[in-house]
């Protein structure tokens, strides 16, 4: 617990420290808009669960609004208030043909602080995207792909202990900014829950439950305050 408390206090402190030296803007720059794309998430748990990895795990929807405020020239301040489903795939059985998949999907209200670090050209710039998030599960549901199958009873299928989630995500990207008809981007996005879903250090309980996933999203931003 002190180590995740460490790695956000660094996120936070490097967020302030960028913000402060970089050149200020003549009037700042207000963007709102949406994003949304998929996301494909994995569960680490300790001791080990055998699951899909996340490379094949089912694709599930996220997506939101998006609001940056920029008074530096490099800088800006990103805030967002998503929808994201984190979860995992375990399988049960050796054989394809005779194996059973659990599925289990916790769907969240998220909101990440992100530092939104911008670099290249004036109209078509890539950036870096880095903070804190925190969110809180509103739906939680589960299922099996062979009803018919001897349906297995482990700790992981019980309740999440831990409704509100807090992590880091970090997230790379490309933007082109148009005169007249706003922002177009995308960006892949890293997330790490800091915050377990079920309890843990306790015997009956995981030394470990920490959601993880991968998102590609497509945006769209329109300025309301220009630079004159």
């Amino acid at each position: 617990m002190i180590i995740r408390r460490y790695i956000l206090f660094a996120i936070l402190i490097l967020t302030g420290t960028v913000l402060m030296a970089q050149p200020r803007l003549d009037k700042p720059e207000i963007f709102l808009g949406a994003h949304g794309g998929v996301k494909a998430s994995t569960m680490l748990f300790s001791p080990s669960v055998k699951q899909l990895d996340i490379l094949h795990s089912p694709l599930t929807p996220n997506g939101g609004l998006v609001f940056r405020y920029a008074e530096h020239k490099v800088c800006a301040l990103q805030v967002e208030c998503n929808y994201m489903q984190n979860g995992w795939a375990e399988v049960y059985g050796t054989e394809a043909s005779n194996q059973t998949i659990y599925t289990r999907k916790l769907h969240y209200i998220q909101v990440p602080f992100l530092m939104h670090l911008g670099f290249g050209r004036k109209g078509f710039r890539g950036f870096f995207n880095l903070g804190p998030q925190i969110g809180f599960c509103v739906a939680d549901q589960s299922y099996w792909s062979n009803t018919n199958a001897l349906q297995q009873n482990q700790l992981q299928h019980q309740p999440i202990d831990n409704k509100f989630d807090w992590g880091a995500a970090a997230g790379l990207g490309c933007y082109y900014k148009s005169q007249k008809a706003g922002v177009f981007q995308l960006e892949a996005r890293f997330h790490f829950s800091l915050g377990g879903a079920f309890d843990v250090g306790q015997l009956e309980h995981f030394k470990m439950a920490n959601p993880m996933g991968i998102s590609l999203n497509l945006g769209y931003l329109w300025e309301f305050k220009k630079n004159k």
